[in-house]
Protein backbone atom coordinates (compact mmCIF):
# COMPACT_ATOMS: atom_id res chain seq x y z
CA UNK A 1 0.00 0.00 0.00
CA UNK A 2 1.34 3.76 -1.02
CA UNK A 3 1.63 5.70 2.40
CA UNK A 4 3.24 8.68 0.22
CA UNK A 5 -0.22 10.31 -0.24
CA UNK A 6 -1.16 10.17 3.84
CA UNK A 7 2.10 11.75 4.67
CA UNK A 8 1.39 14.97 2.46
CA UNK A 9 -1.63 15.31 4.15
CA UNK A 10 -0.29 15.25 7.16
CA UNK A 11 2.80 17.73 6.69
CA UNK A 12 0.35 20.11 5.08
CA UNK A 13 -2.02 19.98 8.31
CA UNK A 14 1.07 20.38 10.95
CA UNK A 15 2.19 23.26 8.95
CA UNK A 16 -1.81 25.03 8.74
CA UNK A 17 -1.78 24.17 12.64
CA UNK A 18 1.52 26.05 13.65
CA UNK A 19 1.25 29.08 11.10
CA UNK A 20 -2.16 29.60 13.13
CA UNK A 21 -0.86 29.11 16.54
CA UNK A 22 1.81 31.83 15.23
CA UNK A 23 -0.59 34.47 14.28
CA UNK A 24 -2.73 34.10 17.40
CA UNK A 25 0.42 34.55 19.80
CA UNK A 26 1.42 37.51 18.22
CA UNK A 27 -1.30 39.75 19.49
CA UNK A 28 -1.16 38.37 22.54
CA UNK A 29 2.04 39.38 23.24
CA UNK A 30 1.54 43.24 21.73
CA UNK A 31 -1.60 43.41 24.17
CA UNK A 32 1.04 42.41 27.15
CA UNK A 33 3.93 44.69 25.91
CA UNK A 34 0.46 47.71 25.13
CA UNK A 35 -0.52 47.16 29.01
CA UNK A 36 2.79 47.76 30.58
CA UNK A 37 2.32 50.32 33.99
CA UNK A 38 3.49 53.39 33.23
CA UNK A 39 6.54 54.88 34.87
CA UNK A 40 6.42 56.35 38.12
CA UNK A 41 8.58 59.85 38.88
CA UNK A 42 10.57 57.76 41.82
CA UNK A 43 11.02 54.68 39.18
CA UNK A 44 14.33 52.59 39.30
CA UNK A 45 14.58 53.44 35.88
CA UNK A 46 14.63 56.52 35.71
CA UNK A 47 18.33 58.73 35.45
CA UNK A 48 19.27 59.22 38.94
CA UNK A 49 18.77 62.33 40.23
CA UNK A 50 21.84 64.05 41.77
CA UNK A 51 22.58 65.14 44.98
CA UNK A 52 22.66 69.06 45.62
CA UNK A 53 26.04 70.73 46.23
CA UNK A 54 26.60 73.85 47.95
CA UNK A 55 26.99 76.53 47.21
CA UNK A 56 23.58 77.97 45.53
CA UNK A 57 21.11 80.71 45.91
CA UNK A 58 17.90 80.57 47.04
CA UNK A 59 16.09 80.54 43.46
CA UNK A 60 18.06 76.88 42.57
CA UNK A 61 17.02 76.00 46.61
CA UNK A 62 13.50 76.27 45.60
CA UNK A 63 14.27 74.54 42.35
CA UNK A 64 16.18 71.33 43.92
CA UNK A 65 13.28 71.14 46.22
CA UNK A 66 11.10 70.86 43.08
CA UNK A 67 13.13 68.42 41.44
CA UNK A 68 13.08 65.73 44.02
CA UNK A 69 9.57 66.47 44.73
CA UNK A 70 9.13 65.40 41.08
CA UNK A 71 11.66 62.51 40.99
CA UNK A 72 10.51 60.94 44.68
CA UNK A 73 6.48 61.41 43.56
CA UNK A 74 6.00 63.55 46.96
CA UNK A 75 5.05 67.53 47.38
CA UNK A 76 7.68 69.69 48.23
CA UNK A 77 5.22 70.61 51.40
CA UNK A 78 3.29 68.50 53.25
CA UNK A 79 1.04 68.88 56.59
CA UNK A 80 0.27 65.74 59.04
CA UNK A 81 -2.84 65.40 61.38
CA UNK A 82 -2.01 67.79 64.02
CA UNK A 83 -1.74 70.61 61.32
CA UNK A 84 2.61 70.33 61.29
CA UNK A 85 3.92 71.32 58.12
CA UNK A 86 7.13 69.84 56.79
CA UNK A 87 9.27 70.62 54.00
CA UNK A 88 11.69 68.19 51.86
CA UNK A 89 15.18 68.65 52.38
CA UNK A 90 16.56 67.13 48.90
CA UNK A 91 19.72 65.08 49.67
CA UNK A 92 23.13 66.63 48.66
CA UNK A 93 26.16 68.12 50.50
CA UNK A 94 27.88 71.04 52.41
CA UNK A 95 30.72 72.50 53.97
CA UNK A 96 29.80 71.45 57.98
CA UNK A 97 31.45 74.14 60.41
CA UNK A 98 32.94 77.24 60.22
CA UNK A 99 36.11 79.17 58.76
CA UNK A 100 38.73 80.02 61.25
CA UNK A 101 38.65 83.47 60.13
CA UNK A 102 34.72 83.74 60.85
CA UNK A 103 33.46 86.41 63.54
CA UNK A 104 32.87 84.49 66.30
CA UNK A 105 33.77 81.29 65.36
CA UNK A 106 34.24 78.57 67.93
CA UNK A 107 37.48 76.10 68.51
CA UNK A 108 34.57 72.96 68.38
CA UNK A 109 33.29 73.72 64.44
CA UNK A 110 35.85 72.58 62.44
CA UNK A 111 35.11 72.84 58.57
CA UNK A 112 34.77 69.73 56.73
CA UNK A 113 32.45 68.51 54.12
CA UNK A 114 29.36 66.80 54.92
CA UNK A 115 28.11 64.51 52.49
CA UNK A 116 23.39 64.06 53.63
CA UNK A 117 22.62 60.89 51.17
CA UNK A 118 19.30 60.67 51.93
CA UNK A 119 16.01 62.90 51.59
CA UNK A 120 13.71 63.56 54.66
CA UNK A 121 11.00 66.57 55.54
CA UNK A 122 11.74 68.58 58.62
CA UNK A 123 9.14 70.69 60.21
CA UNK A 124 8.72 74.47 58.57
CA UNK A 125 8.21 75.98 62.50
CA UNK A 126 9.38 74.64 65.64
CA UNK A 127 7.09 72.52 67.54
CA UNK A 128 4.15 74.47 68.99
CA UNK A 129 3.04 74.82 72.44
CA UNK A 130 -0.66 73.45 71.01
CA UNK A 131 1.27 70.96 68.89
CA UNK A 132 3.00 70.00 71.78
CA UNK A 133 -0.04 69.78 74.29
CA UNK A 134 -1.77 67.31 70.99
CA UNK A 135 0.46 64.82 71.66
CA UNK A 136 1.37 65.10 75.40
CA UNK A 137 -0.70 66.22 76.76
CA UNK A 138 0.78 68.58 78.73
CA UNK A 139 2.78 71.81 78.36
CA UNK A 140 5.31 73.22 80.75
CA UNK A 141 6.48 76.35 78.71
CA UNK A 142 6.62 79.28 81.14
CA UNK A 143 5.68 81.99 78.14
CA UNK A 144 2.87 81.01 77.38
CA UNK A 145 1.16 80.73 73.46
CA UNK A 146 -0.72 78.37 71.71
CA UNK A 147 1.50 78.78 68.76
CA UNK A 148 5.02 79.91 70.36
CA UNK A 149 7.64 77.31 70.36
CA UNK A 150 7.15 75.06 73.06
CA UNK A 151 10.02 75.40 75.62
CA UNK A 152 11.53 73.94 78.70
CA UNK A 153 11.49 70.25 76.97
CA UNK A 154 14.33 68.21 77.94
CA UNK A 155 15.55 66.20 74.97
CA UNK A 156 13.89 63.13 76.75
CA UNK A 157 10.80 64.86 76.35
CA UNK A 158 11.48 66.09 72.71
CA UNK A 159 12.28 62.18 71.88
CA UNK A 160 8.91 60.81 73.63
CA UNK A 161 6.89 63.47 71.70
CA UNK A 162 8.98 62.16 68.02
CA UNK A 163 7.61 58.44 69.00
CA UNK A 164 4.37 59.10 70.17
CA UNK A 165 3.56 61.30 66.87
CA UNK A 166 5.14 58.56 64.69
CA UNK A 167 2.68 55.89 66.17
CA UNK A 168 -0.18 58.58 65.54
CA UNK A 169 0.67 59.16 62.45
CA UNK A 170 2.09 55.65 60.94
CA UNK A 171 5.73 57.38 59.97
CA UNK A 172 8.85 57.86 61.10
CA UNK A 173 9.60 60.84 63.25
CA UNK A 174 13.01 61.87 64.91
CA UNK A 175 14.77 64.41 66.00
CA UNK A 176 16.98 65.97 63.22
CA UNK A 177 20.78 64.99 63.60
CA UNK A 178 23.42 67.64 63.84
CA UNK A 179 24.46 67.32 60.22
CA UNK A 180 20.74 67.19 58.89
CA UNK A 181 20.51 70.42 60.91
CA UNK A 182 22.91 72.27 59.73
CA UNK A 183 22.61 71.65 56.37
CA UNK A 184 18.66 72.74 56.56
CA UNK A 185 19.58 76.01 58.01
CA UNK A 186 22.28 76.72 55.65
CA UNK A 187 20.07 75.73 52.71
CA UNK A 188 22.77 76.07 50.03
CA UNK A 189 24.55 79.03 51.27
CA UNK A 190 28.29 79.39 52.51
CA UNK A 191 27.38 82.76 54.76
CA UNK A 192 27.24 82.97 58.43
CA UNK A 193 23.74 82.94 58.50
CA UNK A 194 21.24 81.48 55.88
CA UNK A 195 20.78 85.04 54.55
CA UNK A 196 23.97 86.15 54.47
CA UNK A 197 26.80 87.74 56.61
CA UNK A 198 25.49 91.14 57.48
CA UNK A 199 24.08 91.62 61.11
CA UNK A 200 21.72 94.14 60.41
CA UNK A 201 19.25 92.07 58.07
CA UNK A 202 19.26 89.79 61.59
CA UNK A 203 16.15 91.32 62.74
CA UNK A 204 13.88 90.08 59.53
CA UNK A 205 15.05 86.75 59.83
CA UNK A 206 15.63 85.73 64.06
CA UNK A 207 14.62 86.53 67.81
CA UNK A 208 17.20 87.93 69.51
CA UNK A 209 18.63 89.68 72.47
CA UNK A 210 17.64 93.41 69.96
CA UNK A 211 14.56 92.94 69.10
CA UNK A 212 12.88 90.01 71.02
CA UNK A 213 12.04 92.11 73.95
CA UNK A 214 13.52 88.88 76.18
CA UNK A 215 10.63 86.49 75.67
CA UNK A 216 10.03 83.55 72.98
CA UNK A 217 7.40 84.65 69.93
CA UNK A 218 5.17 83.26 67.83
CA UNK A 219 6.31 80.69 65.50
CA UNK A 220 7.00 81.71 61.34
CA UNK A 221 6.15 85.57 62.31
CA UNK A 222 9.91 86.19 60.45
CA UNK A 223 11.22 85.93 57.60
CA UNK A 224 12.12 82.24 56.31
CA UNK A 225 15.54 80.82 55.06
CA UNK A 226 15.88 79.32 51.19
CA UNK A 227 14.02 76.21 51.91
CA UNK A 228 10.94 77.98 53.47
CA UNK A 229 12.32 77.05 57.07
CA UNK A 230 11.33 79.66 59.76
CA UNK A 231 12.93 80.98 63.12
CA UNK A 232 16.42 78.43 62.45
CA UNK A 233 18.00 81.33 63.70
CA UNK A 234 17.24 82.43 67.64
CA UNK A 235 14.06 82.02 69.10
CA UNK A 236 14.61 79.00 71.28
CA UNK A 237 17.55 76.34 70.90
CA UNK A 238 16.51 73.47 69.09
CA UNK A 239 17.67 69.82 70.00
CA UNK A 240 19.12 67.78 67.96
CA UNK A 241 19.54 63.77 67.91
CA UNK A 242 23.57 63.70 68.49
CA UNK A 243 25.72 63.37 71.40
CA UNK A 244 27.88 66.22 71.80
CA UNK A 245 31.74 66.02 70.60
CA UNK A 246 34.57 68.03 68.96
CA UNK A 247 34.19 67.51 65.21
CA UNK A 248 37.17 64.18 64.91
CA UNK A 249 38.93 66.06 61.67
CA UNK A 250 38.60 67.61 58.22
CA UNK A 251 37.76 64.45 56.98
CA UNK A 252 34.49 63.74 54.62
CA UNK A 253 31.61 62.44 56.62
CA UNK A 254 28.44 60.84 55.01
CA UNK A 255 25.26 60.81 57.36
CA UNK A 256 26.71 61.73 60.21
CA UNK A 257 25.70 60.71 63.88
CA UNK A 258 28.35 61.50 66.58
CA UNK A 259 29.47 59.89 69.12
CA UNK A 260 27.89 56.98 69.80
CA UNK A 261 27.58 58.15 73.78
CA UNK A 262 28.48 61.13 75.83
CA UNK A 263 26.90 63.38 78.41
CA UNK A 264 25.69 66.29 76.68
CA UNK A 265 23.29 66.69 73.69
CA UNK A 266 23.67 69.24 70.87
CA UNK A 267 21.71 72.53 70.57
CA UNK A 268 21.51 74.40 67.84
CA UNK A 269 19.91 78.15 66.40
CA UNK A 270 20.68 80.23 69.42
CA UNK A 271 17.76 82.05 71.23
CA UNK A 272 16.00 85.17 72.04
CA UNK A 273 18.28 86.43 74.61
CA UNK A 274 21.46 85.77 72.68
CA UNK A 275 24.11 87.90 70.96
CA UNK A 276 23.97 87.44 66.86
CA UNK A 277 27.57 85.03 67.17
CA UNK A 278 25.24 82.31 69.06
CA UNK A 279 22.96 82.86 66.02
CA UNK A 280 25.51 81.23 63.33
CA UNK A 281 24.51 78.39 61.14
CA UNK A 282 27.55 77.05 62.55
CA UNK A 283 27.17 77.89 65.95
CA UNK A 284 26.83 74.88 68.34
CA UNK A 285 25.43 74.53 71.75
CA UNK A 286 25.66 71.77 73.79
CA UNK A 287 24.10 70.84 77.84
CA UNK A 288 22.87 67.81 79.73
CA UNK A 289 19.80 66.61 78.69
CA UNK A 290 17.53 68.05 80.78
CA UNK A 291 14.81 70.89 80.34
CA UNK A 292 15.41 74.39 80.18
CA UNK A 293 12.98 77.10 79.51
CA UNK A 294 14.77 78.29 76.40
CA UNK A 295 14.98 74.97 74.87
CA UNK A 296 12.76 73.38 72.01
CA UNK A 297 13.47 71.53 69.05
CA UNK A 298 11.61 70.77 65.78
CA UNK A 299 11.09 67.24 64.06
CA UNK A 300 12.22 65.40 60.84
CA UNK A 301 10.25 62.99 58.79
CA UNK A 302 12.20 60.04 57.42
CA UNK A 303 11.27 59.43 53.97
CA UNK A 304 10.43 55.82 53.38
CA UNK A 305 12.81 54.71 50.71
CA UNK A 306 16.29 55.70 49.42
CA UNK A 307 16.58 57.64 46.53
Amino acid sequence: MNRLPYLWVALVLCISACTRTEQSAAPEADQTQSLSPAVSPSSPTDPPQPPVVAPFDSDQAKAHQNAWADHLGVPVQTTNSIGMKLNLIPPGEFMMGSPEREAGHQDDETQHLVKVTKPFYLSVYEVTQQQYERVMGNNSSKSKGTTKSVAMASWNDAVAFCHKLSEQEGDQYRLPTEAEWEYACRAGTTTIYSFGDDTRELPQYAWYNDNSNNSTHPVGELKPNPWGLYDMHGNVWEWCQDWYAAYRSTEVLSDPKRPAQGVRRVLRGGVFFTRPAYLRAADRHNDLPVPFHTYGFRVARTYPLSP
